[in-house]
């Protein structure tokens, strides 16, 4: 199966910090990711599930990395810990640092254009949180 047959999965927003993320999975760096579920709801997208292939858009919509989630979880903010934190790849030190990014992240003008509305980011803020590995 190639890129092309495979559902897209695309990092934040095409620009710098997607370029970032990408080339994070590509370095063997980022390893994990983390979605906010009422994104997921509002899309009227399904919560992947772990064995499922994605291939991963440059900013460019281009496929760069093909990934398959090894765990999915749906838990809120509060349980992200430090090692799922440092899984990211993006130099969080702890889970306090990825919050803080996360939280500026779903909070951000993208993210309330899309949901039409600021979403509400607190401690039981549920999240899809993602394990992976590249495949190709």
């Amino acid at each position: 199966m190639g890129h092309d047959d495979l559902p897209t999965l695309e990092l934040a927003f095409p620009g710098p910090e997607r370029d970032r993320g990408v080339a994070a999975i590509l370095s063997g760096r980022k390893t994990a990711l983390t979605g906010l579920l009422e994104i997921y709801e509002h899309a009227g997208e399904a919560v992947p599930v772990a064995g499922q292939l994605f291939s991963v858009l440059d900013s460019d919509g281009r496929p760069a990395v093909t990934i398959e989630l090894v765990e999915v979880r749906v838990v809120p903010m509060k349980e992200i810990d430090d090692d799922f934190a440092r899984a990211e790849g993006r130099g969080y030190p702890d889970a306090a640092g990825w919050r803080a990014a996360h939280e500026e992240f779903f909070r951000s003008d993208g993210v309330s254009e899309f949901l039409g509305r600021t979403p509400v980011i607190d401690d039981d803020t549920l999240v899809v949180a993602e394990r992976f590995r590249v495949v190709a």
